[in-house]
């Protein structure tokens, strides 16, 4: 019974996070468009490690930093995908 309601409890969370990754991917997406308008480059190191370093910042556990960090990492590496595709 425990287990049933514990993954009803991950899928509610899931569902918030499939919903908040949108929301990032669409903000994304804006970027890419004002970056191709004013010719900046879609990779922007400083700019990744600024959210790494936020990432390690609010980071409350159990994931190590760098458990966190390979998450974040597949993150950005998608929305960077992203925004190059909509380049085309």
């Amino acid at each position: 019974m425990q287990i049933v309601a514990l993954r009803e409890k991950i899928d509610a969370m899931d569902e918030q996070i499939i919903r908040l990754i949108s929301q990032r991917a669409e903000a994304a997406t804006t970027i890419g468009q004002l970056k191709r308008g004013a010719e900046l480059p879609v990779y922007e190191p400083r700019r990744e490690e600024e959210v790494f370093n936020n990432v390690r910042k609010l980071n409350p556990g159990p994931l190590a930093d760098a458990e966190l960090l390979h998450v974040y990492e597949r993150i950005i590496d998608v929305m960077r995908t992203l925004q190059r595709r909509d380049a085309k």
